[in-house]
């Protein structure tokens, strides 16, 4: 285990995103002290969760620049059906879309073959994470994505696919690997490494847009899980491996991995965005944060866990297999275990016996304790998804530091994870 002071190691990419005050405030907040203060208050902060809400949902930080402009998306996107992006892990908002449409969809009378139809939902603004412009000639001029794209989904209300937004969830059927790969512009091998990723894995270490082009930062890719981003009110160093607090990520995504237009520097990873104003990203981090703080953890489904099991789970996780000792309080994690809290606990990869090579590509170079909280929504497990589900990640860890915990206390620990 080792302290890393996030000043001391990221103050270029710590200025760079503090171009206004209320992010420079918001930012240290997410750092010190108290990040639980964020989300609370009155009408400003209900604002800000309004206005953050919008963010997350359909401000695309002008990244059609890259979707568009540059990997020429909206040319292949046109001729894809709705049963194409439905198997792709496009979802659909069914509060946007017309009355008649959705008596439309019960009826089963809408030709989910037909292109001219995913149009439609676009020009609906119905696609979650997914922007398109329509002519009044119906062609697709231009396409860009938002944050909503991988870290929310649908709750399958209307059919699988179709429902109500459920912010936060991770989009584990969501293949953006498939989708980029469609770009006409792009080789085949890198078409190629893309169709590996699979569903629900992204790799934010393996290129970067810098505004007009894609930059290799390593080779070969490592995709990893896409995570949930609900219940990190209080979490502290949000990421896998700590990089920086949220405000840091989204600015990295936002403008490298997304291609939004605006300026982000953080010559530990050797990336370097700089273009031109106005920075339509940086502005929005405040009131972003705010929204993301206050996605809470969803409850595990009725009848998913042993309660009488997860209680004697619970005396195994504290107690006889010591998950306490870094999974600490009421977030599950060590992160901001340290003195001082700006300064993230982590942890080296051979520690806890997970994959090594993604964390050299990070600014760390280490993992901090993953948080506990929503575990029934977001298999696989470790951020390169090498647990298919709970057992196999207890069997990990049980091998990994010699607990010799019997098959009766490994059931049990299981249906306490099963609990959170």
């Amino acid at each position: 285990m080792r302290l890393r002071p996030f000043y001391a190691v990221a103050p270029v990419a710590f200025v760079a995103l503090v171009g206004t005050i209320g992010a420079r405030q918001t930012i240290v907040q997410a750092a010190q002290d108290e990040p639980q203060a964020a989300v609370t208050g009155g009408s400003f902060q209900d604002h800000f969760l309004r206005r953050g809400r919008e963010i997350f949902r359909f401000d695309t930080f002008g990244d059609e620049q890259f979707w568009t402009g540059f990997l020429h998306m909206q040319e292949p996107i046109s001729a894809v059906s709705p049963k194409t992006a439905l198997a792709v892990g496009l979802k659909v908002d069914v509060d946007a879309l017309p009355p008649a449409v959705i008596a439309a969809l019960k009826a089963k009378a809408v030709n989910l073959d037909d292109p001219a139809v995913t149009l439609t939902l676009l020009r609906a603004n119905a696609v979650v994470g997914v922007k398109g412009t329509v002519s009044d000639a119906g062609e697709l001029t231009s396409v860009g994505v938002t944050c909503a794209l991988c870290h929310s989904t649908v709750d399958d209300s209307l059919t699988p696919g179709i429902g109500h937004r459920l912010d936060g969830w991770a989009n584990h059927d969501l293949n953006v690997g498939a989708i980029v790969a469609l770009s006409p512009v792009l080789d085949q091998p890198t078409k190629d490494e893309l169709n590996a990723w699979g569903p629900g894995m992204y790799d934010p270490r393996h290129h970067y847009f810098n505004g007009t082009t894609l930059v290799t930062l390593n080779t070969p890719s490592l995709p990893i899980v896409i995570p949930p981003i609900y219940g990190l009110q209080g979490v502290g160093f949000e990421t896998v491996s700590a990089d920086g607090p949220i405000s840091y990520w989204n600015a990295y995504v936002g403008i490298g991995q997304m291609g939004g237009h605006g300026t982000f520097r953080d010559p530990r990873i050797g990336v370097s965005v700089v273009q031109p104003r106005p920075d339509l990203v940086t502005p929005k981090l405040p009131a972003l944060f705010v929204y993301q703080l206050s996605l809470r953890t969803p409850d595990p489904p009725r009848g998913f866990f042993d309660r009488a099991a997860a209680e004697r789970g619970r005396r195994v996780f504290r107690e006889d297999a010591g998950c306490a000792r870094c999974h600490q309080g009421r977030t599950y994690t060590d992160v901001l275990s340290g003195p001082p809290r700006r300064w993230p606990v982590l942890h080296d990869p051979s520690e806890v016996g997970t994959e090594a090579e993604y964390a050299s590509r990070t600014a760390t170079k280490q993992y901090r304790t993953t948080p506990l909280r929503g575990l029934f929504q977001h298999a696989p497990y470790f951020h390169d998804g090498s647990a298919a589900d709970l057992p196999a990640v207890v069997e990990h860890y049980d091998a990994q530091f010699g607990l010799n915990l019997s098959t009766a206390q490994k059931h049990d620990l299981v249906e306490f994870l099963k609990s959170l």
